[in-house]
């Protein structure tokens, strides 16, 4: 029984797939939605939270994200030693800037997204020199019901990078 529910989740995820020349992109009900505007809307939260970062406003960030907000980055590898200086970060911020490049944007409903792909963290580690570090991610979104936008709601990276 475990099987099959593997086999049928597996066929549909492959049958319901849609290409898009920017991105990939699924919906599992498009009746009623504007994909070009919920995609514009979701390049927006993407770069408004990439250019706080940018200009260190840091207490702009919460915005982005629902209140419940859980996001895991990659432990090991290159991340090593981002992780051992954030955990001392000698006040200043973990990160200088972040370059998201998605690859794939999933509209499942009006208040539900994700977003596939990989970015560059940027940091300055204890010498003074610019690092990049790298990641695959894949991010759930949510729509704020109160004002409509979307938010990061969880999100999981990893050191695997795709192709």
């Amino acid at each position: 029984m475990k099987y099959t529910l593997f086999i049928l989740l597996a066929l549909f995820l492959i049958s319901c797939h849609e290409t898009n020349k920017e991105n990939d992109l699924k919906t599992s009900n498009s009746k009623g939605i504007d994909l070009e505007a919920e995609l514009n809307s979701i390049e927006e939260l993407r770069s408004g939270f990439e250019l706080a970062i940018k200009e260190k406003r840091y207490g702009d960030l919460k915005m982005y994200g629902t209140k419940d907000i859980i996001s895991l980055t990659p432990v090991c590898g290159e991340w090593e030693q981002y992780k051992t200086q954030r955990a001392n970060p000698n006040e200043l911020f973990s990160y200088d800037s972040l370059v998201m490049r998605p690859k794939e944007t999933i509209i499942v409903s009006d208040s539900v997204a994700y977003d596939f792909g990989t970015s560059s963290v940027y940091y300055t580690n204890t010498e003074g020199q610019t690092v990049e570090i790298t990641d695959t991610f894949l991010a759930i979104l949510k729509k704020d019901k109160n004002n409509g936008r979307w938010k990061l709601h969880r999100e999981v990276a990893t050191t695997n990078m795709m192709e």
